[in-house]
């Protein structure tokens, strides 16, 4: 009888692996074609997987938790007898592309040089991603899962490679007095004194506390977290705008604008697209570090945070913003969020931000000091606004009246965004707002 392997698919450009969290099926059911069969979460976005084929789950090669690259066999359906010609008992070849290819047999090599013993050790509720490489040679070496968690990653998002091993393997050799010849111990230490390694700070439970563990999405942020302040030498600058004219304007047409185009308007769309103009006025700002090098991104692909009913965040993009009215940008806020919300955004949804968007206004918080979405530069912080008293110049003199103004606070990475560029561009966001024309057509 002919089989079908079911293959790990790739989730976007830049996953490599997911993790299975859910079988729907066991071994021996029935399945028609487009039942779901599993589900997977990578660090992007969690997916439902169904079957390309009608018939009879022959194997399933994996279980719930386990970590399974792209390209990889995850199960084996057996088909039912079309035709004689159909009948082989040869699993039919998966169809995977050069790039998944090599993926999986880089990681098959990996996998067939550990043994199950050198990996379970480490610990597995950690989260940071760590490959059977990385836990093979920790165990061999003697690197505790402690000192493990201190080991500072250049891979992709920050995660330990086998170089990264090697290179901290090298410090500690250092440390260790050997009975070498007194030329090579000042050689040795005419090198710079590697910096201890610090333990985790342990935490004491008391009695009536409460322990929740952290689940899969809030560890993923965690680890991301502090990988960008570790990576990027955070500074914030902040302004008060006044926002008085989109206050207004907004308050006279939200209800002919919903009916004319079906969309809800919030103050998000004007923000975005002020912020858009200013990065096209600012592209050192719309950029990424790649080592030495300053990527300037040619799209303007902005990230809006959107904070979910767990309590996680997630930031979809908006693709090419600066293109877009505020019809079609309130028609793309809107679709997201409600896809964000309703854990449906795809891949593609969440990938390619050059600039993000947090609104601690929502929160009816003033101000804050974000943290950088890796691999950007800078990030926007917008907080509530709120009626105040203030100066107002006129043709007749000063006078003091009711405005609407806010705080903006940008977070820069001072590598390659000085107080000058990073400065300048947030006044540049403020202009256009306060700028705004209060009479608009829509």
């Amino acid at each position: 009888m002919s089989t079908f392997e079911i293959i790990m698919p790739k989730m976007g450009e830049s996953v490599e692996e997911a993790t299975i969290t859910k079988w729907f099926v066991s071994e021996g059911d029935l399945v028609q074609e487009d039942d779901v069969l599993l589900e997977i979460a990578t660090d992007k976005v969690d997916s439902e997987i169904p079957s390309p084929v009608a018939g009879t789950i022959k194997e399933i090669k994996f279980k719930v938790d386990d970590v399974v690259p792209v390209g990889t066999s995850v199960a084996i359906i057996a088909l039912e007898r079309a035709s004689n010609a159909a009948d082989s008992s040869e699993p039919s070849e998966p169809i995977i592309q050069q790039e998944e290819q090599a993926v999986v047999a880089e990681k098959e090599i990996l996998t067939e040089q550990l043994n199950a013993s050198q990996i379970d050790h480490i610990n597995r509720s950690s989260a940071r991603f760590y490959s059977p490489l990385v836990r093979s040679m920790a165990k061999s070496e003697g690197i505790s899962a402690g000192e493990l968690e201190q080991v500072v990653g250049t891979g992709k998002n920050g995660r330990v490679t086998k170089a990264d091993i090697q290179s901290y393997l090298n410090i500690r050799i250092k440390k260790v007095p050997t009975k070498e010849p007194l030329e090579s111990s000042v050689t040795a230490e005419s090198q710079p004194a590697p910096q201890p390694v610090k333990e985790p700070q342990k935490v004491h439970v008391s009695v009536g506390d409460e322990i929740v563990e952290m689940d899969r999405m809030r560890k993923l942020i965690a680890e991301h977290m502090v990988m960008s302040k570790q990576v990027s030498p955070h500074v914030t600058s902040v302004v008060e705008a006044d926002v008085t004219n989109i206050v207004w304007w907004r308050n006279k047409v939200k209800e002919t604008f919903q009916n004319k185009y079906g969309e809800k308007l919030t103050f998000m769309p004007v923000f975005t697209e002020a912020i858009a103009k200013a990065l096209r006025d600012y592209p050192g700002i719309n950029a990424s570090v790649d080592g030495d090098r300053i990527i300037l991104r040619r799209q303007v692909n902005i990230g809006i945070a959107v904070a979910l009913p767990s309590g996680n965040l997630i930031v979809p993009v908006v693709r090419q913003a600066d293109q877009k009215n505020l019809v079609g940008l309130a028609g793309d806020i809107n679709r997201l969020a409600g896809l964000a919300r309703n854990n449906k955004l795809s891949p593609d949804d969440i990938q390619g931000g050059t600039f993000t968007i947090t609104n601690f206004g929502s929160f009816k918080n003033i101000i804050g000091t974000p943290i950088i979405n890796q691999p950007q530069v800078a990030i926007l912080a917008t907080g509530s606004i709120e009626k105040k008293p203030a100066v107002v110049e006129t043709p007749t003199g000063d006078v003091i009246a009711i405005r609407h103004k806010m705080f903006l606070s940008l977070s820069y990475d001072h590598r390659v965004v000085d107080g000058a560029l990073g400065g300048s561009f947030l006044r540049r966001i403020a202009d256009y707002l306060e700028d705004f024309d209060i009479n608009r057509e829509i």
